[in-house]
């Protein structure tokens, strides 16, 4: 059964990194009951969304023109974060502004408190399963984060984050040696393990990054 519209109104309102959920009673229960939230065991036993809410969430943010960027734009409608992953367009006012310097911040502190309050026991020192669901944007957020430069609409001039075949893996590319190298000091520290390979066409080198379990 599909959620009714007071119910998508709170899915829709919910934190876009950490799934928190603010709403009647009544209604965060449903959700519960519907398997799109849950209830965290720990006072203050706040709602998050589950995995099936988070897909919900986001069709409903999905734009409806055909061949639409791929990409999330940091700069979207109604202002949702979005991790840059490499390669937008150029956000209003630069990367680097206090604005956007200030949602990359409060998004970082955010998933770590996810981390703490969905793992057994309080740990912020590895991703959680929100990271999990959304491997490109969690990396991103983790470099992004720590003060590296996303690459421009080019695709040059800083990293890139791109999905891979492979399960639970994300590939990272970056302008030279060291500065892969950096990101991959990065990402281990964030709780991702790291590992450096070579395109075997353009023999260039990049990361293949995954979330450490333990």
């Amino acid at each position: 059964m599909s959620p009714t519209a007071a119910q998508r109104r709170i899915i829709a309102a919910a934190d876009p990194v950490t799934g928190r959920l603010r709403g009647a009673e009544a209604q965060l229960t449903a959700l519960v009951k519907r398997g799109l939230a849950f209830r965290h065991p720990r006072p203050p036993h706040d709602h998050f969304l589950t995995p099936a809410g988070h897909r919900i969430r986001e069709a409903a943010e999905a734009p409806d023109e055909p061949g639409a960027p791929a990409v999330p734009d940091a700069g979207a409608a109604g202002g949702v974060f979005a991790a840059r992953v490499g390669g937008e367009e150029a956000v209003p006012g630069g990367d680097a502004g206090p604005a956007r310097l200030r949602e990359v911040r409060g998004a970082w502190q955010g998933l770590l408190e996810l981390r703490r309050m969905t793992h057994p026991d309080g740990s912020t020192d590895r991703p959680c399963a929100w990271e999990r669901s959304h491997l490109v944007r969690a990396a991103a957020l983790a470099l992004e984060a720590a003060g590296h430069r996303p690459a421009g609409p080019d695709g040059t001039g800083g990293y890139r984050v791109r999905a891979t075949p492979q399960p639970e893996a994300v590939a990272v590319h970056a302008p030279d040696g060291a500065a892969l190298r950096d990101c991959a000091a990065t990402l281990e520290r964030a709780g991702w393990q790291t590992g450096e390979h070579t395109e075997p066409r353009t023999r260039a080198r990049y990361l293949l990054a995954s979330p450490r379990k333990v």
